[in-house]
C-alpha cells in the first residue's frame, strides 16, 4: 500500500488578472480552486496512473471539510487527521505572474495529534511505501520526518522524502528510498548555486554518501539528473512543448518515477516516468493524467 503524508495541506484559489497592478483593485480573468499540498498532489497523480493511495495529514475547519470531500472525490482513501481548531489553509496563486504565491501558515497541530499521526504509521511494514513531501507548519520542528522515520525503524518501509534544508538533511541517516530536490534547493544545501545538470552530480552523489539511495534533482524545463543506487547517473532534458501550469510539476515527477519503480524496477524506465509526469503536469492545466504521461514518455524513450 502506498501512503502520502500532507502535514499542511491547503485549498488553492489559482486566478489570472491581465494586468495586475499594486494598489488598484484587480479583476480575474479566470479563477478555479484546486486541491494543494505536494503529499495530495502525490496521490493525485498516482491515483490518475490507477495506482491507490492512502493521504494523511491534518485538516482543519470548514477548509478541511472541502480538502476531505475533494480528495474523496477522486477515489484518495482518506486518513486525514481532524483538528478541534483552526482551518486549513488557503493558497492564493497567480497563475499569470509567473512563481507569485501567497502561502498561509495553516493550523497549529499538537503533540497528541502529531502522536496520532504515528500511531496511524505504525501498520506500515514492508509491502508499503510512504511519502513525505513538502513543508511542514510553522510550529513543528524541522526533525519532524526524522521523528516519523525513526519510529518506521526495522519495519523495511520504503520511504520518499521531497522536501528542502534540514527536513530533508534530518531524514537522510535513516536511508530514504528516494529524496528529490531541485536544483536551487540542492545549491542551498551545499551553499552553491547550481546551473545546469551535470553540475548538479557532485552534489546529488554527495547526498547518496549521505544516506539517500537515489536522488532525484529536477531543473524544471530543463529536465532533471538522477544519481541511482545502482552507481549510475541518469540525464536527460525535458520534453518540449507549452508551460501553462507551474504548480505541482515536482510531486507528479516524484509520483511517475516511483510508479515507473514499481512497475518494473528499471532505473531508466523510472527516470523517464519521472520526466514524463512532471513535464505532463507543466504543460496541463491540472496535475499529469496518464495519456500525457504515457506520450510524453514515448517521447524520451524515443530520444525526442
Amino acid at each position: 500500500m502506498i501512503y502520502t503524508v500532507t502535514l499542511n495541506p491547503s485549498l488553492d484559489y489559482v486566478v489570472s488578472v491581465a494586468d495586475f497592478r499594486l494598489g488598484r483593485t484587480n479583476r480575474t480573468g479566470s479563477e478555479e480552486l484546486l486541491l494543494g499540498g505536494k503529499g495530495i498532489n502525490v496521490s493525485i497523480v498516482l491515483q490518475n496512473l490507477g495506482i491507490p493511495s492512502t493521504a494523511l495529514g491534518f485538516v482543519a475547519g470548514f477548509t478541511g471539510d472541502e480538502v476531505v470531500r475533494r480528495l474523496e472525490a477522486y477515489g484518495i482513501r482518506n486518513g486525514l487527521i481532524r483538528l478541534e481548531d483552526g482551518l486549513t489553509r488557503i493558497n492564493v496563486k497567480l497563475r499569470s505572474m509567473e512563481g507569485t504565491e501567497i502561502n498561509a501558515q495553516g493550523p497549529m497541530i499538537s503533540d497528541e495529534k502529531f502522536r496520532q499521526l504515528l500511531g496511524k504509521l505504525q501498520v506500515l511494514d514492508g509491502q508499503d511505501t510512504l511519502f513525505l513531501s513538502g513543508s511542514i507548519p510553522p510550529a513543528m520542528p524541522d526533525d519532524t520526518y526524522q521523528k516519523i522515520m525513526e519510529s518506521l525503524c526495522g519495519r523495511d518501509v520504503q520511504t520518499v522524502v521531497d522536501a528542502s534544508g534540514n527536513l530533508l538533511l534530518h531524514a537522510l541517516s535513516y536511508r530514504p528510498f528516494l529524496v528529490k530536490p531541485n536544483h536551487h534547493e540542492l545549491g542551498g544545501i551545499f551553499g552553491t548555486e547550481i546551473t545546469h545538470r551535470q553540475q548538479a552530480v557532485p552534489y546529488a552523489r554527495m547526498l547518496r554518501e549521505r544516506g539517500a539511495q537515489n536522488v532525484l534533482v529536477s531543473f524544471a524545463g530543463e529536465g532533471a539528473v538522477l544519481a541511482a543506487a545502482d552507481g549510475n547517473i541518469y540525464d536527460a532534458p525535458a520534453p518540449k512543448g507549452e508551460v501553462v501550469n507551474g504548480v505541482g510539476a515536482g510531486d507528479a515527477m516524484v509520483a511517475g518515477f516511483m510508479a515507473g519503480w514499481m512497475e518494473k524496477h528499471d532505473y531508466m524506465h523510472a527516470f523517464y516516468m519521472g520526466i514524463a509526469a512532471g513535464s505532463a503536469s507543466a504543460f496541463s492545466e491540472q496535475m499529469a493524467d496518464r495519456k500525457t504521461i504515457g506520450d510524453l514518455y514515448d517521447r524520451l524513450a524515443a530520444g525526442r
